[in-house]
């Protein structure tokens, strides 16, 4: 029990979940995801200026491949050294980077600095992704996870809605060097938020002996052999992330143009979808404990996958709007349950490494989308592609429901992980 945190906790809420630090997480994951986005794009677009489409496909390259390697390595890391020291170390290098990548970028025209700064900030990033995704759990109750869950998915949503057209104004005002400021503020307010969150966070005890970090980075695919209910949630998860890239990303522009509809139409069908998945992400983070897991897993999933073949039938914007919409909906209530199922299935002191391969699918899944489907839309064409999607959308309800099959005492033990004692000195952010 913890008593100094219900005292600022809905009666609702019950005992045991921390909102101050809840805040301090959704605040701090807000400034540091706008400004990665906003570099993202000035990063693009600087490296375009300098050496046009190899040069991008250069800085990208330079970012994802170590950020999806060191993913592996962050999952083991968390789990042995516990997120606080991760973050910590970690985001402060972060800072340090980007504000003597302001410094150098603001000197020179070259691209090398973009591809080594790329290779950092991608490491980094991939290092800290396991640990911030077991934060919530130290948080939250089971019972009240899917409510934390939703109302970090609000800020994963927004933050490239804000970020993306803040760096696209800054750099062709200031150049690429304003914009790694304005980074390394998002990541230094990231930095007092995480060790507000961490505060008081144990390091895991330290083992006497045991297998290396090195053979440790495989624990997460490990785990999803050794644990049913793990693997079919993980399966659930995939499934969509691999559907829903092409069609969002590819699909949607060639279909706007292919029916004269111009570029307008895809902003309309985007911010439609917006709009829907952060209503019902709001609505989550106030009544995901309410509703049935059933109803959450399953039946927003089989909604959201009749959703999205609907969408490529739909013959004008107007109505591929309000089903995009509609198919928001279902996805705010679905993916952060997705997220929540599968951190209830994690077996105790595990989570690290099991967040860094779900992380891991969720990076990996794009590019596999955009390369797969766009090799099958030359025979199946745009539409039969886009239907093709909505089929495999369609798996993740399916496996969400195996999981819901399979015994718990099948998949994991009880999570049983000490929640943080609060600090009663500290403030909501």
């Amino acid at each position: 029990m913890e008593p100094s945190s219900t005292t600022s906790t809905p009666a609702d809420a019950g005992p045991g979940v921390d909102w101050p630090r809840i805040n301090s997480l959704v605040v701090g994951q807000a400034a540091v995801q706008a400004g990665s986005f906003a570099l993202l794009i000035a990063m693009s677009w600087t490296a375009i200026q300098l050496g046009g489409h190899g040069a991008v496909t250069f800085v990208i390259l330079a970012s994802t491949l170590p950020r999806a390697l060191m993913l592996l390595f962050g999952g083991a890391l968390t789990d042995a050294l516990g997120p606080r020291v991760l973050l910590l170390r970690a985001t402060s290098t972060r800072v340090a980077v980007l504000a003597a990548g302001a410094v150098v970028t603001a000197t020179t025209d070259a691209l090398w600095p973009l591809i080594a700064i790329a290779v950092v900030e991608g490491s980094l990033l991939g290092l800290t992704g396991p640990a911030s995704g077991v934060l919530l759990t130290r948080l939250a109750p089971d019972e009240h996870l899917g409510r934390a869950n939703s109302l970090f998915s609000m800020v994963l949503r927004l933050a490239p809605i804000a970020g993306t057209p803040l760096g696209a104004w800054l750099v062709t005002v200031g150049g690429l060097s304003g914009v790694m400021v304005l980074a390394a503020v998002g990541c230094a307010v990231w930095l007092v938020c995480a060790a507000h969150v961490t505060h008081r966070m144990a390091r895991p005890e330290r083992r006497a002996s045991g297998p290396s970090v090195l053979r440790r980075s495989g624990d997460g695919f490990r785990l999803l052999a050794a644990h049913p209910r793990l693997l079919w949630m993980f399966v659930a998860c995939f499934c969509l992330d691999l559907a829903f890239a092409w069609p969002a990303e590819v699909a949607l522009p060639l279909q706007a143009s292919g029916k004269g509809w111009g570029v307008g139409a895809v902003a309309l069908v985007l911010a439609a979808f917006s709009v829907g998945a952060l209503a019902s992400a709001a609505a989550g983070a106030a009544l995901a404990h309410r509703i049935p897991v059933f109803l959450k897993l399953v039946v927003t999933g089989t909604g959201l996958a009749a959703g999205m073949a609907a969408m490529a039938l739909m013959p004008s914007p107007g109505t591929l709007a309000g089903v995009a919409c509609a198919v928001g909906v279902f996805s705010g209530l679905n993916g952060p349950a997705l997220v929540t199922a599968y951190q209830q299935a994690v077996p105790e002191g595990r989570m690290g490494a099991a967040m860094s391969v779900l992380s891991l699918a969720t990076i990996g899944a794009a590019p596999l989308s955009l390369a797969l489907f766009s090799a099958v839309s030359l025979y199946l064409g745009v539409t039969g592609t886009w239907l093709l999607c909505a089929a495999i959308a369609f798996l993740s309800p399916l496996a969400a429901a195996m999981a819901l099959r399979t015994p718990p005492g099948k998949t994991a033990e009880p999570r049983t992980e000490a929640r943080p004692v609060p600090d009663t000195t500290t403030t909501p952010v």
